[in-house]
């Protein structure tokens, strides 16, 4: 009866361990969790290439770059990804220290991945860690110089369009810069900008050269995202008021 008795607590522990998850397993858990948290950090509909979700991917700390898949987001069925994160668990009744793993899995980074998206383990590929060089830095918009360089017309005067155009061409200024100038009702505009990513703010300068007047500015954060008008040469020559 005695050895039955001691038998009981031994038949539950066996019992309890059967259904709860090892530590291997919650640790998994736990590195799959961090890989979806990078899905997450690289969700959006912003159009990218995959160098680019690739280089953003390995600024996330706690995730290795192993391999990456297809051209950009918007291509197909996107991006994918392939990560190593880590994941840690403990049981102080079956552990005698940490449990601590390495595991692969893929990010898909697409606009038709769902949010949260639960990442795909995987086997981790042969080979070294992924690298990426850091983007080129877009072109500064010269905007004191420009300022610099424009005519003032005295009040009375007339602006000259291509006194206006050689100003601009004295910058010198690098191909990704695009330039327009329009004259209308004795009013020259000019715009200088850079491409936008059709999502964020773009990059603009604008200039208006009237008589007794010459201005640049730089439109507000608001008037120059996509399709609010603020780097047009329209408003180069029509400046809009600012928003309220």
């Amino acid at each position: 009866m005695r050895r039955l008795l001691l038998l009981v607590p031994l038949l539950l522990f066996t019992a309890a361990c059967g259904v709860v998850q090892s530590s291997e397993g919650r640790a998994t858990d736990d590195a799959r969790e961090a890989a979806r948290k990078a899905g997450e950090r690289l969700y959006g509909q912003r159009p990218r290439t995959a160098e680019e979700v690739g280089r953003s991917a390995s600024g996330i700390d706690g995730v290795e770059v192993l391999r990456v898949t297809g051209a950009s987001t918007h291509d197909g069925d996107g991006v994918d990804v392939v990560v190593r994160t880590s994941g840690s668990a403990y049981n102080e009744w079956l552990d005698v220290e940490e449990v601590v793993v390495r595991r692969c899995f893929t990010v898909r980074v697409s606009p038709k991945a769902e949010w949260g998206e639960d990442p795909r383990g995987v086997d981790c590929p042969d080979g070294p860690v992924l690298t990426f060089a850091p983007p080129p830095e877009p072109p500064r918009l010269p905007y004191e110089e420009l300022r610099a360089k424009l005519p003032r017309v005295p009040e009375g005067g007339r602006v000259g369009e291509a006194e206006v155009r050689r100003s601009l061409a004295a910058l010198d200024l690098p191909p990704a810069i695009r330039t327009e100038v329009k004259a209308d009702g004795g009013r020259v505009g000019v715009l200088l900008s850079l491409k936008g990513n059709g999502f964020d703010a773009q990059d603009c300068v604008l200039a208006s050269v009237t008589p007794g007047a010459t201005e640049v500015w730089v439109p507000s954060r608001i008037q120059r995202m996509p399709g609010e008008g603020g780097c047009t040469i329209g408003n180069a020559v029509d400046r809009q008021p600012p928003p309220h």
